[in-house]
């Protein structure tokens, strides 16, 4: 009977044996590339190495997730132009309907794929000042004071840029008497302000953190609250003004990519996990706001309420950016004329 047992249990071990050699065989090694916006550097850091742990607790499979930032305007035309990207993770909806319309690599109906139009956190565009708030900035009257310089990206690579001055824009337009001819002239005093026009949100908060130029950034409020606690610390205050605007960053896999290439499933996978609690309770962590009702409580004790009006408010992305953003729109003429 021993002898029969200890046969059994030799058989059993060997059967474990050989299934963990065949599923080592079958692992891969496989690399994914997420081409995003400037601010999510850190948020897709801590994401990136947690969801790669549970995909290779899954399927066995060694997961290398490369990220890729700049401005979204930019990242957007880098994938239309070959880039390949197997996810873009983008400031704006636009930029990832430009890369459906033209190069088609991204399929039409992206939005329809994830839940929320495939945003899985927002953010909103606040006011970062030195400490004490010297030049008492606390609306968006007040960065037209004379004495006030004011840190923003361009518009015309940025995707944040578009949420600063489109925030800016809903404002002057809510005022009383509001007009688009007075919303316009308060856009070019105010673009008068600027100094220097970076390329990206990221390098205008170096700009205004490292360089010390500028005495309030228009900036993300993750990219403000990032600022405050770890780039420089004690140095800067959070202003919210009276109205905003809600961002709605995207997300959509590049399914031309991912079909060359077999990613869709880890793809597809990957996308899904940012709205999953764990990966809103990041996203809460590196100051973004998330879509899971859920944590609507935890989310309230560090984020301030805020007045804001949604792109669909202002007439959708494709009436905007024509308007506003177009060769030759609104902001090349409050601009260029400057």
């Amino acid at each position: 009977m021993t002898s029969l047992s200890t046969l059994f249990r030799s058989i059993s071990i060997a059967a474990l044996s050989l299934t963990t050699v065949l599923s080592a065989a079958h692992a891969k090694d496989v690399t994914l590339l997420n081409v995003s916006y400037d601010p999510t550097r850190e948020l897709y850091q801590e994401i990136d190495g947690i969801f790669a742990k549970q995909w290779k607790d899954k399927t066995g499979d060694t997961l290398t997730i490369k990220q890729s930032h700049g401005g979204s305007g930019s990242q957007a035309r880098s994938v239309d132009n070959g880039l390949d990207a197997d996810v873009v993770t983008l400031a704006l909806a636009i930029d990832i309907n430009n890369i459906a319309r033209k190069s088609k690599r991204i399929n039409a109906d992206w939005e329809t794929k994830f839940p929320h139009n495939s945003t899985p956190f927002t953010s909103t565009i606040v006011f970062l000042v030195r400490k004490g708030n010297p030049k008492g900035i606390h609306d968006w009257s007040d960065l037209i004071k004379p004495d006030v310089q004011v840190i923003t990206p361009n518009p015309k690579t940025s995707g944040g840029a578009r949420w600063n001055y489109l925030a800016a824009y809903a404002w002057a337009k809510a005022q009383p008497g509001g007009s688009e001819e007075s919303a316009k002239q308060y856009l070019k005093d105010l673009y008068g302000h600027v100094p220097v026009l970076d390329s990206g949100a990221r390098g205008s908060t170096l700009t205004f953190v490292q360089r010390q130029i500028g005495d309030v950034l228009l900036a993300w409020e993750n990219e403000a609250f990032l600022s405050q606690k770890e780039l420089g610390k004690g140095q800067f205050d959070i202003v919210v003004p009276s109205l905003s605007v809600l961002a709605e960053p995207p997300v959509a896999v590049v399914d031309k990519v991912v079909d060359k290439r077999g990613t869709r499933d880890v793809a597809t996978a990957y996308l899904n996990f940012l709205y999953t609690p764990e990966a809103q309770r990041i996203a809460i962590k590196n100051f973004y706001r998330p879509t899971d009702k859920s944590l609507a409580d935890e989310a309230a004790k560090l984020f301030p309420p805020l007045k804001t009006v949604s792109i669909a408010d202002l007439g959708g992305w494709d009436d905007v950016n024509k308007k506003h953003f177009a060769d030759g729109a609104i902001f090349d003429q409050i601009y260029l004329k400057k």
